[in-house]
Protein backbone atom coordinates (compact mmCIF):
# COMPACT_ATOMS: atom_id res chain seq x y z
CA UNK A 1 0.00 0.00 0.00
CA UNK A 2 1.19 3.48 -1.18
CA UNK A 3 1.21 6.41 1.45
CA UNK A 4 -1.30 7.67 -0.27
CA UNK A 5 -3.84 4.71 -0.13
CA UNK A 6 -2.79 5.12 3.23
CA UNK A 7 -3.70 8.20 3.58
CA UNK A 8 -6.84 7.20 1.86
CA UNK A 9 -7.76 4.93 4.56
CA UNK A 10 -7.54 7.52 7.70
CA UNK A 11 -10.61 9.18 5.68
CA UNK A 12 -12.10 5.66 5.63
CA UNK A 13 -11.94 5.68 9.11
CA UNK A 14 -13.72 8.92 9.38
CA UNK A 15 -16.24 7.78 7.57
CA UNK A 16 -16.55 4.98 9.73
CA UNK A 17 -17.09 6.97 12.74
CA UNK A 18 -19.80 8.68 11.85
CA UNK A 19 -22.03 5.58 11.71
CA UNK A 20 -20.65 4.81 15.02
CA UNK A 21 -22.94 4.45 17.86
CA UNK A 22 -23.42 5.90 21.32
CA UNK A 23 -22.87 4.43 24.64
CA UNK A 24 -24.69 7.24 26.22
CA UNK A 25 -27.89 7.30 27.60
CA UNK A 26 -30.84 8.82 26.88
CA UNK A 27 -31.14 12.60 28.03
CA UNK A 28 -34.13 13.30 29.87
CA UNK A 29 -34.67 16.10 32.22
CA UNK A 30 -35.53 15.97 35.89
CA UNK A 31 -39.53 16.84 36.30
CA UNK A 32 -39.96 20.35 38.21
CA UNK A 33 -43.34 21.66 39.40
CA UNK A 34 -44.12 24.72 37.27
CA UNK A 35 -47.11 26.59 37.94
CA UNK A 36 -49.29 28.57 35.32
CA UNK A 37 -48.94 31.68 37.12
CA UNK A 38 -47.04 33.57 39.81
CA UNK A 39 -48.79 33.88 42.73
CA UNK A 40 -47.58 37.29 44.12
CA UNK A 41 -48.22 38.61 40.52
CA UNK A 42 -51.42 40.38 40.93
CA UNK A 43 -52.17 42.91 41.46
CA UNK A 44 -49.96 45.62 41.08
CA UNK A 45 -48.42 44.41 37.33
CA UNK A 46 -49.09 46.20 34.67
CA UNK A 47 -51.96 44.76 32.23
CA UNK A 48 -50.22 44.52 29.38
CA UNK A 49 -46.09 43.98 30.27
CA UNK A 50 -43.86 44.55 27.04
CA UNK A 51 -42.15 40.98 25.84
CA UNK A 52 -39.82 41.06 28.43
CA UNK A 53 -36.61 42.87 30.21
CA UNK A 54 -34.34 45.11 28.21
CA UNK A 55 -31.39 43.09 26.50
CA UNK A 56 -28.28 44.04 28.66
CA UNK A 57 -28.82 47.12 29.87
CA UNK A 58 -31.80 46.39 32.05
CA UNK A 59 -30.72 49.26 34.86
CA UNK A 60 -31.65 52.21 32.30
CA UNK A 61 -35.18 51.53 33.39
CA UNK A 62 -34.10 52.78 36.26
CA UNK A 63 -33.50 56.12 34.60
CA UNK A 64 -29.90 57.55 36.66
CA UNK A 65 -27.70 58.69 34.15
CA UNK A 66 -24.78 58.06 37.13
CA UNK A 67 -25.72 54.57 37.48
CA UNK A 68 -25.73 54.03 34.06
CA UNK A 69 -21.81 55.06 34.04
CA UNK A 70 -20.94 53.16 36.58
CA UNK A 71 -22.24 49.73 35.24
CA UNK A 72 -20.26 50.61 32.21
CA UNK A 73 -17.39 51.07 34.67
CA UNK A 74 -18.17 47.68 36.16
CA UNK A 75 -17.90 45.86 33.12
CA UNK A 76 -14.59 47.14 31.88
CA UNK A 77 -12.68 46.95 35.41
CA UNK A 78 -14.44 44.53 37.73
CA UNK A 79 -11.26 42.18 39.16
CA UNK A 80 -14.77 39.94 39.85
CA UNK A 81 -15.84 39.72 36.49
CA UNK A 82 -12.41 39.16 35.11
CA UNK A 83 -12.07 36.29 36.98
CA UNK A 84 -14.95 34.60 35.91
CA UNK A 85 -14.06 35.41 32.19
CA UNK A 86 -10.95 33.60 32.97
CA UNK A 87 -12.89 30.58 34.18
CA UNK A 88 -14.95 30.87 31.19
CA UNK A 89 -11.80 30.88 28.76
CA UNK A 90 -10.32 27.78 29.88
CA UNK A 91 -13.31 25.90 29.74
CA UNK A 92 -13.54 26.97 26.75
CA UNK A 93 -10.14 26.14 25.42
CA UNK A 94 -10.59 22.77 27.39
CA UNK A 95 -13.24 21.79 25.31
CA UNK A 96 -11.13 22.47 21.65
CA UNK A 97 -8.83 20.12 22.95
CA UNK A 98 -10.88 17.57 23.34
CA UNK A 99 -12.90 18.29 19.94
CA UNK A 100 -9.33 17.60 18.25
CA UNK A 101 -9.71 13.72 19.04
CA UNK A 102 -12.42 13.94 16.33
CA UNK A 103 -9.63 14.56 13.93
CA UNK A 104 -6.21 12.62 12.75
CA UNK A 105 -3.27 13.59 14.62
CA UNK A 106 -0.23 14.51 12.46
CA UNK A 107 3.08 14.91 13.91
CA UNK A 108 6.26 15.50 12.22
CA UNK A 109 9.64 13.90 13.42
CA UNK A 110 13.23 14.37 12.20
CA UNK A 111 16.79 12.93 14.36
CA UNK A 112 20.39 12.82 13.11
CA UNK A 113 22.25 10.61 15.20
CA UNK A 114 25.55 8.17 15.51
CA UNK A 115 25.13 5.01 17.38
CA UNK A 116 27.54 2.35 18.81
CA UNK A 117 26.08 -1.11 18.26
CA UNK A 118 26.64 -3.64 20.94
CA UNK A 119 29.32 -6.45 20.12
CA UNK A 120 26.49 -8.97 22.10
CA UNK A 121 23.60 -7.36 20.46
CA UNK A 122 21.38 -10.19 19.41
CA UNK A 123 20.55 -11.31 15.52
CA UNK A 124 23.73 -8.69 14.72
CA UNK A 125 25.17 -9.38 11.64
CA UNK A 126 28.89 -10.51 11.04
CA UNK A 127 29.15 -7.76 8.51
CA UNK A 128 27.61 -4.83 10.56
CA UNK A 129 29.49 -1.66 11.55
CA UNK A 130 30.07 -1.20 15.10
CA UNK A 131 29.75 2.78 14.51
CA UNK A 132 26.98 4.24 12.50
CA UNK A 133 25.30 7.30 11.40
CA UNK A 134 21.52 7.64 11.60
CA UNK A 135 19.67 10.68 9.47
CA UNK A 136 15.51 10.12 9.45
CA UNK A 137 12.65 12.37 8.82
CA UNK A 138 9.04 11.26 8.14
CA UNK A 139 5.50 11.81 8.69
CA UNK A 140 3.30 10.09 11.70
CA UNK A 141 -0.44 9.95 11.11
CA UNK A 142 -2.67 8.79 13.99
CA UNK A 143 -6.23 8.12 14.07
CA UNK A 144 -8.66 6.60 16.75
CA UNK A 145 -11.74 5.33 14.72
CA UNK A 146 -14.70 6.17 17.24
CA UNK A 147 -16.85 3.04 16.96
CA UNK A 148 -18.46 3.34 20.37
CA UNK A 149 -18.67 7.03 20.35
CA UNK A 150 -16.48 7.24 23.10
CA UNK A 151 -14.84 10.55 21.80
CA UNK A 152 -17.90 12.03 20.59
CA UNK A 153 -19.18 11.71 24.12
CA UNK A 154 -16.41 13.64 25.47
CA UNK A 155 -16.55 16.74 23.14
CA UNK A 156 -20.20 16.61 23.98
CA UNK A 157 -19.27 17.17 27.62
CA UNK A 158 -16.60 19.45 27.16
CA UNK A 159 -19.43 22.00 25.13
CA UNK A 160 -21.53 21.22 27.58
CA UNK A 161 -19.47 22.05 29.97
CA UNK A 162 -18.15 25.14 28.11
CA UNK A 163 -22.15 26.25 27.75
CA UNK A 164 -22.22 26.00 31.05
CA UNK A 165 -19.28 28.07 32.20
CA UNK A 166 -20.67 30.95 29.79
CA UNK A 167 -23.73 31.12 31.42
CA UNK A 168 -22.01 30.84 35.04
CA UNK A 169 -20.03 34.08 33.30
CA UNK A 170 -23.47 35.29 32.55
CA UNK A 171 -24.69 34.56 36.49
CA UNK A 172 -21.66 36.57 37.92
CA UNK A 173 -22.14 39.24 35.32
CA UNK A 174 -25.89 39.73 36.56
CA UNK A 175 -24.88 39.02 40.06
CA UNK A 176 -22.60 41.56 40.02
CA UNK A 177 -24.48 44.33 37.80
CA UNK A 178 -27.01 43.37 40.41
CA UNK A 179 -24.98 44.24 43.26
CA UNK A 180 -24.01 47.54 41.78
CA UNK A 181 -27.42 48.70 41.10
CA UNK A 182 -28.30 47.74 45.00
CA UNK A 183 -25.66 49.11 46.75
CA UNK A 184 -26.36 52.52 44.40
CA UNK A 185 -29.87 52.35 45.28
CA UNK A 186 -28.99 52.26 48.95
CA UNK A 187 -26.29 55.15 48.79
CA UNK A 188 -28.74 57.36 47.24
CA UNK A 189 -31.40 56.33 49.85
CA UNK A 190 -28.90 57.33 52.35
CA UNK A 191 -28.89 60.71 50.24
CA UNK A 192 -32.02 61.37 51.14
CA UNK A 193 -31.97 60.67 54.52
CA UNK A 194 -29.08 63.03 55.12
CA UNK A 195 -30.30 65.74 53.52
CA UNK A 196 -33.84 65.14 55.81
CA UNK A 197 -31.78 65.04 59.03
CA UNK A 198 -29.72 68.12 58.29
CA UNK A 199 -33.10 70.11 57.52
CA UNK A 200 -34.24 68.51 61.05
CA UNK A 201 -31.01 69.63 62.91
CA UNK A 202 -32.01 73.24 61.45
CA UNK A 203 -35.34 72.94 62.42
CA UNK A 204 -34.47 71.79 65.97
CA UNK A 205 -31.98 74.03 66.59
CA UNK A 206 -34.74 77.16 65.99
CA UNK A 207 -36.98 75.33 68.50
CA UNK A 208 -34.19 75.13 71.01
CA UNK A 209 -33.25 79.15 70.16
CA UNK A 210 -36.89 79.35 70.69
CA UNK A 211 -37.34 77.22 73.83
CA UNK A 212 -33.95 79.42 75.15
CA UNK A 213 -35.59 82.49 74.41
CA UNK A 214 -38.37 81.54 76.67
CA UNK A 215 -36.60 80.26 79.52
CA UNK A 216 -34.71 83.61 79.48
CA UNK A 217 -38.07 85.02 79.79
CA UNK A 218 -39.60 82.92 82.71
CA UNK A 219 -42.23 81.61 80.59
CA UNK A 220 -40.40 77.88 79.84
CA UNK A 221 -38.78 75.91 82.22
CA UNK A 222 -34.70 74.12 82.10
CA UNK A 223 -36.78 71.02 81.70
CA UNK A 224 -37.88 72.06 78.54
CA UNK A 225 -34.46 73.25 77.04
CA UNK A 226 -32.75 69.64 78.10
CA UNK A 227 -35.69 68.29 75.82
CA UNK A 228 -34.75 70.05 73.37
CA UNK A 229 -31.25 70.02 73.55
CA UNK A 230 -31.71 66.21 73.59
CA UNK A 231 -33.67 66.01 70.16
CA UNK A 232 -31.43 68.26 68.44
CA UNK A 233 -28.17 66.29 69.81
CA UNK A 234 -29.66 63.01 68.76
CA UNK A 235 -30.34 64.25 65.78
CA UNK A 236 -27.36 65.54 64.95
CA UNK A 237 -26.11 62.01 66.02
CA UNK A 238 -28.30 60.18 63.00
CA UNK A 239 -26.94 62.47 60.95
CA UNK A 240 -23.21 61.25 61.32
CA UNK A 241 -24.41 57.47 61.67
CA UNK A 242 -26.24 57.88 58.41
CA UNK A 243 -23.31 59.73 56.92
CA UNK A 244 -20.90 56.52 57.89
CA UNK A 245 -22.81 53.91 56.22
CA UNK A 246 -23.38 55.83 53.28
CA UNK A 247 -19.47 56.03 53.01
CA UNK A 248 -19.53 51.94 53.32
CA UNK A 249 -21.75 51.98 50.67
CA UNK A 250 -19.66 54.13 48.57
CA UNK A 251 -16.76 52.28 48.94
CA UNK A 252 -18.53 48.90 48.63
CA UNK A 253 -19.28 50.26 44.87
CA UNK A 254 -15.65 51.63 44.69
CA UNK A 255 -14.65 47.67 44.76
CA UNK A 256 -17.32 46.64 42.42
CA UNK A 257 -15.81 49.02 39.44
CA UNK A 258 -12.20 48.23 40.42
CA UNK A 259 -11.48 51.58 41.82
CA UNK A 260 -9.25 52.34 45.21
CA UNK A 261 -11.66 53.53 47.86
CA UNK A 262 -9.10 56.10 48.76
CA UNK A 263 -9.59 57.70 45.72
CA UNK A 264 -12.96 57.33 44.70
CA UNK A 265 -16.14 59.59 45.21
CA UNK A 266 -19.69 59.53 44.31
CA UNK A 267 -21.41 63.43 45.25
CA UNK A 268 -24.45 63.45 47.15
CA UNK A 269 -27.99 63.65 44.86
CA UNK A 270 -31.44 64.13 45.48
CA UNK A 271 -33.05 63.36 42.30
CA UNK A 272 -35.68 61.22 41.99
CA UNK A 273 -35.34 57.58 40.90
CA UNK A 274 -37.61 56.19 39.05
CA UNK A 275 -39.95 52.95 40.07
CA UNK A 276 -39.57 50.30 36.95
CA UNK A 277 -42.37 48.47 36.38
CA UNK A 278 -40.80 44.73 35.47
CA UNK A 279 -42.34 42.69 33.17
CA UNK A 280 -42.64 39.03 34.65
CA UNK A 281 -43.71 36.75 32.54
CA UNK A 282 -44.73 33.00 33.45
CA UNK A 283 -43.11 30.48 35.42
CA UNK A 284 -43.21 28.45 32.57
CA UNK A 285 -40.22 31.02 30.70
CA UNK A 286 -38.36 31.51 33.31
CA UNK A 287 -36.24 28.60 32.88
CA UNK A 288 -35.41 30.08 29.59
CA UNK A 289 -34.42 33.14 31.24
CA UNK A 290 -31.77 32.62 34.44
CA UNK A 291 -28.31 31.66 33.16
CA UNK A 292 -27.65 29.92 36.46
CA UNK A 293 -30.72 27.48 35.19
CA UNK A 294 -29.32 27.36 31.80
CA UNK A 295 -25.86 26.05 33.37
CA UNK A 296 -27.46 23.68 35.59
CA UNK A 297 -29.09 21.90 32.37
CA UNK A 298 -26.03 21.64 30.50
CA UNK A 299 -24.43 19.86 33.24
CA UNK A 300 -26.59 17.60 32.83
CA UNK A 301 -26.07 16.97 29.05
CA UNK A 302 -22.52 16.83 29.85
CA UNK A 303 -22.75 14.44 32.80
CA UNK A 304 -25.03 12.05 30.52
CA UNK A 305 -22.46 12.17 28.04
CA UNK A 306 -19.71 10.78 30.64
CA UNK A 307 -21.43 8.19 30.93
CA UNK A 308 -21.60 7.39 27.29
CA UNK A 309 -17.39 7.95 27.67
CA UNK A 310 -17.48 5.58 30.50
CA UNK A 311 -19.40 2.78 28.98
CA UNK A 312 -17.09 2.90 25.75
CA UNK A 313 -14.66 1.26 28.23
CA UNK A 314 -15.95 -1.78 28.19
CA UNK A 315 -15.19 -2.08 24.01
CA UNK A 316 -11.88 -2.22 22.23
CA UNK A 317 -10.09 1.07 21.23
CA UNK A 318 -9.21 0.35 17.13
CA UNK A 319 -6.67 3.03 16.03
CA UNK A 320 -4.83 3.40 12.43
CA UNK A 321 -1.60 4.65 11.98
CA UNK A 322 0.65 5.48 8.96
CA UNK A 323 3.79 7.05 8.91
CA UNK A 324 6.34 7.23 5.79
CA UNK A 325 9.53 9.29 5.40
CA UNK A 326 12.79 8.80 4.47
CA UNK A 327 15.72 6.99 6.29
CA UNK A 328 20.10 6.63 5.80
CA UNK A 329 22.89 6.35 6.79
CA UNK A 330 24.67 8.90 4.99
CA UNK A 331 24.26 12.55 5.44
CA UNK A 332 23.86 13.69 1.70
CA UNK A 333 21.25 13.40 -0.41
CA UNK A 334 19.43 11.50 1.31
CA UNK A 335 16.12 12.10 0.76
CA UNK A 336 15.40 9.98 -2.11
CA UNK A 337 12.91 7.46 -3.41
CA UNK A 338 14.98 4.58 -2.57
CA UNK A 339 15.58 5.58 0.98
CA UNK A 340 11.48 5.74 1.66
CA UNK A 341 10.50 3.86 4.22
CA UNK A 342 6.54 3.54 5.00
CA UNK A 343 3.89 1.56 7.43
CA UNK A 344 0.39 1.22 8.00
CA UNK A 345 -2.03 -0.49 10.11
CA UNK A 346 -4.59 -0.68 12.49
CA UNK A 347 -3.98 -1.63 16.46
CA UNK A 348 -6.77 -2.91 18.74
CA UNK A 349 -6.92 -2.11 22.45
CA UNK A 350 -8.84 -4.54 24.78
CA UNK A 351 -9.14 -4.71 28.59
CA UNK A 352 -9.68 -8.16 29.58
CA UNK A 353 -9.16 -7.54 33.55
CA UNK A 354 -9.13 -4.82 35.76
CA UNK A 355 -10.43 -5.75 38.99
CA UNK A 356 -13.87 -4.21 38.59
CA UNK A 357 -11.97 -0.74 37.63
CA UNK A 358 -14.75 0.16 34.74
CA UNK A 359 -17.59 -0.82 36.32
CA UNK A 360 -16.70 1.91 39.20
CA UNK A 361 -16.23 4.34 36.42
CA UNK A 362 -19.17 3.53 34.87
CA UNK A 363 -21.34 3.84 38.76
CA UNK A 364 -19.12 6.78 39.69
CA UNK A 365 -20.72 8.74 36.48
CA UNK A 366 -24.51 7.89 36.64
CA UNK A 367 -24.03 9.18 40.29
CA UNK A 368 -22.45 12.22 38.80
CA UNK A 369 -25.73 12.51 36.83
CA UNK A 370 -27.93 11.45 39.29
CA UNK A 371 -26.48 14.80 41.03
CA UNK A 372 -26.47 17.47 38.43
CA UNK A 373 -30.51 16.29 38.27
CA UNK A 374 -30.63 16.72 41.64
CA UNK A 375 -28.99 20.16 41.44
CA UNK A 376 -30.80 20.99 38.09
CA UNK A 377 -34.01 20.73 40.57
CA UNK A 378 -32.88 22.08 42.91
CA UNK A 379 -31.70 25.55 41.36
CA UNK A 380 -35.08 25.82 39.49
CA UNK A 381 -36.81 26.31 42.49
CA UNK A 382 -34.81 28.01 44.25
CA UNK A 383 -35.56 29.93 41.42
CA UNK A 384 -39.19 30.25 41.59
CA UNK A 385 -38.68 31.10 45.34
CA UNK A 386 -36.80 33.99 44.78
CA UNK A 387 -38.99 35.60 41.91
CA UNK A 388 -41.95 34.67 44.31
CA UNK A 389 -40.09 36.97 47.38
CA UNK A 390 -39.08 39.34 44.96
CA UNK A 391 -42.92 39.77 43.63
CA UNK A 392 -44.52 39.73 47.34
CA UNK A 393 -42.00 42.41 48.55
CA UNK A 394 -42.90 45.05 45.85
CA UNK A 395 -45.93 44.04 46.51
CA UNK A 396 -46.17 45.00 50.13
CA UNK A 397 -43.83 47.38 50.21
CA UNK A 398 -45.61 49.27 47.48
CA UNK A 399 -48.58 49.14 49.70
CA UNK A 400 -46.43 50.17 52.79
CA UNK A 401 -44.90 52.85 51.21
CA UNK A 402 -48.22 54.35 50.30
CA UNK A 403 -49.61 54.32 53.82
CA UNK A 404 -46.20 55.79 55.07
CA UNK A 405 -46.70 58.85 53.06
CA UNK A 406 -50.04 59.30 54.41
CA UNK A 407 -48.35 58.76 57.94
CA UNK A 408 -45.75 61.71 57.02
CA UNK A 409 -48.00 63.83 56.08
CA UNK A 410 -50.49 63.67 59.18
CA UNK A 411 -47.17 63.64 61.70
CA UNK A 412 -45.95 66.66 60.28
CA UNK A 413 -49.31 68.50 60.65
CA UNK A 414 -49.37 67.10 64.34
CA UNK A 415 -45.79 68.84 64.61
CA UNK A 416 -46.97 72.12 63.21
CA UNK A 417 -50.21 72.02 65.73
CA UNK A 418 -47.77 71.09 68.64
CA UNK A 419 -45.45 73.76 67.72
CA UNK A 420 -48.42 76.81 67.70
CA UNK A 421 -49.79 75.12 71.09
CA UNK A 422 -46.28 75.42 72.48
CA UNK A 423 -45.94 79.20 71.52
CA UNK A 424 -49.15 79.86 72.90
CA UNK A 425 -48.55 78.60 76.44
CA UNK A 426 -51.15 75.92 75.79
CA UNK A 427 -48.74 72.42 76.12
CA UNK A 428 -45.29 72.09 77.36
CA UNK A 429 -42.16 71.08 75.60
CA UNK A 430 -43.14 67.28 76.18
CA UNK A 431 -45.71 66.98 73.34
CA UNK A 432 -43.94 69.24 70.94
CA UNK A 433 -40.20 66.83 71.89
CA UNK A 434 -43.56 63.45 71.42
CA UNK A 435 -44.53 64.90 68.00
CA UNK A 436 -40.95 65.83 66.80
CA UNK A 437 -39.94 62.26 67.46
CA UNK A 438 -42.89 60.44 65.61
CA UNK A 439 -42.33 63.11 62.67
CA UNK A 440 -38.92 62.25 62.40
CA UNK A 441 -38.95 58.67 62.08
CA UNK A 442 -41.48 58.56 59.91
CA UNK A 443 -39.97 60.58 57.34
CA UNK A 444 -37.28 58.62 57.66
CA UNK A 445 -39.28 54.87 57.37
CA UNK A 446 -40.70 56.63 54.71
CA UNK A 447 -37.91 57.18 52.52
CA UNK A 448 -36.62 53.24 53.71
CA UNK A 449 -39.41 52.21 52.12
CA UNK A 450 -39.19 53.76 48.90
CA UNK A 451 -35.35 52.57 49.04
CA UNK A 452 -36.61 49.01 49.84
CA UNK A 453 -39.00 49.16 46.95
CA UNK A 454 -36.13 50.09 44.41
CA UNK A 455 -33.90 47.44 46.12
CA UNK A 456 -36.56 44.68 45.30
CA UNK A 457 -37.16 45.68 42.38
CA UNK A 458 -33.83 45.12 41.51
CA UNK A 459 -33.57 41.45 43.18
CA UNK A 460 -37.06 40.92 40.88
CA UNK A 461 -34.94 41.68 37.68
CA UNK A 462 -31.92 39.56 39.19
CA UNK A 463 -34.31 36.64 39.63
CA UNK A 464 -36.10 37.00 36.41
CA UNK A 465 -32.14 36.28 34.58
CA UNK A 466 -32.26 39.96 33.58
CA UNK A 467 -32.00 40.78 29.83
CA UNK A 468 -30.28 37.07 29.21
CA UNK A 469 -31.63 34.06 27.73
CA UNK A 470 -30.30 30.82 26.93
CA UNK A 471 -30.13 31.16 23.54
CA UNK A 472 -26.73 33.02 24.63
CA UNK A 473 -25.44 29.91 26.27
CA UNK A 474 -26.15 27.62 23.28
CA UNK A 475 -23.91 29.88 21.25
CA UNK A 476 -20.39 28.86 23.20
Amino acid sequence: MSPAQGLAAVALAAAMTLSGCSTAPKLTMPDVPIAAAYKEAAPWTPAQPADGLPRGNWWTMFGDADLNELQTRLLQHSPDLAAALARYHQAKAFSDQLRSGLFPSLALGANAQRDRQSNMRPLRGLTQPNDYNSFTAGVEVDYEFDLWGRIRNEVNAGRAQAQASSADLESARLSLQAQLADDYLVLRGLDRQVATLNETVKAYESALELTQTRHDGGIASGLDVARAQTQLGTSRSLAAQTLALRAVAEHAIAALVGESPSEFSIPPKLAQIELPQVPVGVPATLVQRRPDIAAAERRIVASNASVGVARAAFFPAVTLSATVGYQSAAAGNWINAPNMFWSIGPSLLFTLFDAGKRKAQVAQAEAALDEAGSVYRGVVLTAFQQVEDSLALVNNYRKAAIEEHSAVTAAERSLDFAMTRYREGEVSYLEVVTSQTITLQTQLDSLNLDTRQQRASVQLIRSLGGGWTSAQSLQS
